[in-house]
């Protein structure tokens, strides 16, 4: 792969050797658990990972948005249980630059940063997973400011996170807001889901009744909250893109070699097109989604609209990715049936890209919506072509 500039492609190469000293080779155990990689979180802290977005005078390391592509694909390489907290702590820190009250950075950025703290974003409810605008968690102004009640469900990282940007609908105004809540309170509670997949960094719900967040927790101005979020979309859409991309990448360098070693009726495997054509079939497609979603970055950085690339990247890159990771299980045999190898693993982890921030179907309609208009499925289909089913 070819990046952009000589610097991208030495950020590649570092990162390269970082993730995959540190994290591969414990990825197919760690995988079988529910512990949060705390460690592997400091390390991802300690190298920088963390805030590529954040301006230097922040603490961060200004790299840019190509740099945390990269950095999302390759770690998703070595293990995405550690990937994903490089997407959500890029994606959180960059909003609480943007929006967040001083007080708000001051307590949650440096924390966040150093791998210190672990976030989530609230935006799905059980009643509301596509049509997200329908959410009914309450934000009610108190003194000094305001009581979270409510319910958000499928939240990736909510198990174990210290801190959450929850959206919610302001009871006295009907606008909806995006709040920064401290999930050690009292009010607050979480449920962990049992998932085939993802499992150490935690998928859940959290409850809340009458959490307090001060008025300088409120991100933006009132009413932003759903716009702010669905702005977000654009970016994470791409991002997880980057991730599928790893997970297929490293599924499929281990079928490369596989093939090359095993022998069949006195032949290495490689000597047969229904073993090698797959395979370059492949190669071809995930190179097509890193040039789209390199594309994506680059408008979303030049200020241009790129709402429908990431909507396509949301439907194709995990479809891409998770055909040829099961693929690879088959040229493997009967061994790529079983937990011997991670590549049970690596088709868990990648099949739940198909769900999060929004499912095939709901990326599809934003995109025939900018080609027909609204007016595409607006007597049936959902009031909202936008979602977070796994924020």
């Amino acid at each position: 792969m070819v990046d952009a500039t000589p610097e991208l492609t030495d950020f590649r190469a570092s990162v390269r050797t970082l993730v995959r000293s540190s994290f591969l080779d414990t990825y197919h155990e760690r995988s079988k658990g529910t512990q949060y990689p705390y460690d592997s979180l400091k390390t991802l802290g300690d190298n920088g990972l963390l805030g590529l977005l954040v301006p230097e005078e922040h603490g961060g390391q200004g790299a840019g948005l190509q740099a945390l592509g990269i950095a999302c694909e390759e770690t998703a390489y070595a293990d995405s249980s550690c990937a994903y907290p490089v997407f959500a702590h890029n994606v959180m820190a960059d909003m609480l630059i943007k929006f967040a009250a001083p007080e708000v950075v001051e307590r949650w950025l440096g924390p966040l940063l150093a791998g210190e703290a672990v976030c989530a974003i609230a935006l799905t409810e059980p009643g509301s997973g596509s049509d997200a605008q329908a959410l009914t968690t309450k934000a009610v102004p108190v003194d000094g400011g305001w009581e979270l009640s409510g319910e958000k469900t499928s939240i990736t990282q909510a198990p174990d996170a210290d801190v959450t940007v929850v959206v919610a609908r302001e009871s006295d105004s009907g606008r909806i807001s995006a709040f920064v809540m401290d999930m050690d309170q009292p009010g607050v509670s979480t449920h962990r889901f049992e998932d085939p997949g993802f499992r150490p960094t935690g998928r859940g719900s959290i409850a809340m009744d009458r959490a307090f967040v001060p008025d300088t927790h409120r991100l933006g101005e009132g009413g932003k909250g759903f716009a702010m979020i669905m702005q977000e979309f654009d970016l994470t859409r791409t991002l997880i893109a980057f991730m599928a991309l790893g997970l297929a990448h490293k599924a499929l360098d281990m079928t490369i070699e596989y093939v090359q070693q095993r022998h069949t009726f006195g032949r290495p495997l490689t000597h047969y097109q229904g073993v090698t054509f797959p395979i370059a079939e492949h190669l071809t497609h995930l190179t097509a989604v890193r040039a789209l979603a390199t594309r994506a970055l680059e408008d979303r950085e030049a200020g241009r609209p790129h709402t429908v690339e990431a909507a396509m990247l949301k439907w194709w890159a995990p479809q891409v990715a998770f055909q040829t990771v099961q693929d690879c299980v088959v040229l493997h045999g009967h061994v790529g049936w079983s937990e011997d190898l991670p590549l049970q693993s690596i088709l868990r982890d990648v099949s739940n890209f198909q769900i999060g921030d929004g499912t095939a179907q709901i990326q599809k309609l934003i995109i025939a919506r900018s080609i027909f208009g609204r007016q595409v499925m607006a007597d049936s289909g959902p009031t909202t072509a936008t979602t977070q089913e796994n924020s």
